[in-house]
């Protein structure tokens, strides 16, 4: 097995195109295999330019992209929005990943619009180039539902907390850069830094964000058509490549490639609570008479269904939804298969979907607070967390109640 690496810097050679820094082009040969790896920041156009000169110059047999195939399509189609199943996106209990994905784009675009470039315009000129050079394209990246669902299920209550607390602040900041910081920023992917530093806080974050994803890329370039191949991946993501590389072991896809199932505990948990509340109530009913059954069953609507309710109303849903509310909420808490969160999200879809304007409008309008309660697609999810909210503080206080009255 032969593997040597080289950086243009350290090997003597010219920067490619002379125009660059070379630092950014890595070149990894395994087993007379040659891997071109171009460290990008995905806000830069400097990026973008280098990606098109590397790509024109080597000629390569493959070109691999750190992009899954629905990011692709996001970058790819103006009207991607339009293709948007929000009906299923929400059966499917996606919602909660697709605003994490949301909002990470959106602190990433910020970032591009002070440098007055689009996120991803370097990968998009990849794809491009090698498309008018007929080059085959290979998309390496992990599905980002996948990644985003592992990273979840990897954490913590805690630390879950920790995160969406990190993740609602970035959404209302208005990051004020100054020169230095924008130059820095030119030099780096910013998306990276920002995983990074989630990281850094929490360990298990950073396996799944970045330390998977490097395995999995390269995998995936391992198996891309060609003996000359080149690799347009954030710059974060270097390091860990050119290490799997240099190292040439075979790595289990299937393995990081799957959501693990939830553990089984959660599951009794999950069912426990409503089979405690039901056995309450039917105790009750026996040893003090259906009256006081009844009485607690009654408390038990109310304590769900107005929580629920009021997050309905605060949220500026559409009447139906908000009516729904007080009848969902009381029968979703007495089973862990799906919350009232999805149900009425799902209903204020269907009662109000949001317009094709308003889901383009989506990255520049998740920021502003305000605009949650004017974007349709938006107040959509402010449906999903308030009503969710409700439906928990009802479980607990309702449940509560009931058990404290079997003593």
């Amino acid at each position: 097995m032969a593997i040597t690496s080289e950086n243009d810097d350290a090997s003597g050679s010219e920067p490619i195109g002379g125009s660059v820094s070379a630092s950014d082009v890595h070149v990894i040969r395994v087993d007379g295999r040659e891997f071109v790896i171009v460290g990008t920041a995905h806000i830069s156009r400097e990026s973008a330019d280098l990606v098109r000169e590397v790509i024109e110059r080597e000629q390569p047999d493959s070109v691999c992209i750190e992009l899954d195939s629905q990011r692709y399509e996001a970058l790819s189609q103006k009207a991607r929005w339009e293709a948007l199943d929000l009906k299923q996106v929400i059966r499917d209990k996606q919602l909660a990943a697709l605003l994490a994905n949301l909002v990470l784009a959106s602190y990433q675009k910020k970032l591009g619009g002070a440098l007055g470039v689009a996120p991803g315009t370097e990968l998009l000129e990849a794809a491009n180039t090698a498309k008018e050079l007929g080059i085959p394209i290979e998309l390496c990246d992990r599905d980002v539902r996948i990644t985003l669902r592992r990273a979840w299920g990897s954490m913590g209550f805690f630390k879950k907390m920790t995160l969406i607390t990190t993740l609602a602040a970035s959404l209302f900041e208005s990051p004020e850069l100054s020169e230095e910081d924008l130059r820095k920023l030119r030099e780096r992917d910013a998306l990276s830094e920002l995983m990074k530093e989630l990281g850094d806080a929490m360990p298990t974050l950073k396996r799944t964000l970045i330390d998977e994803r490097d395995t999995y890329l390269t995998q995936k370039m391992k198996q891309a058509p060609g003996s000359k191949i080149v690799a347009v991946v954030g710059a974060g993501h270097v390091e860990g490549i050119r290490h799997a590389l240099v190292l040439n072991e075979a790595a289990d896809l299937d393995e990081i490639n799957t959501v693990p199932p939830v553990s089984p505990v959660w599951k009794w948990i999950g069912w426990a609570i409503p089979a405690v509340i039901l056995a309450s109530l039917v105790y009750i009913g026996v040893t003090k008479g259906a009256e006081v059954a009844g009485a607690n069953l009654l408390y038990w609507i109310v304590a769900n269904g107005i929580p629920s309710t009021l997050g309905a109303m605060i949220a500026g849903a559409h009447p139906i939804t908000i009516l729904s509310a007080f009848f969902v909420a009381p029968v979703t808490s007495l089973t862990p298969v799906i919350g009232a969160g999805y149900v009425l999200a799902f209903v204020q879809a269907y009662v109000r979907p949001p317009l094709v304007k308003e889901l383009e409008q989506l990255m520049d309008d998740i920021g502003m607070p305000r605009r949650w309660w004017s974007n349709r697609m938006l107040r959509i999810f402010l449906v999903f967390i308030l009503t969710t909210l409700g439906s928990l503080v009802g479980t607990y206080v309702g449940g509560y109640e009931i058990i404290k009255n079997l003593f």
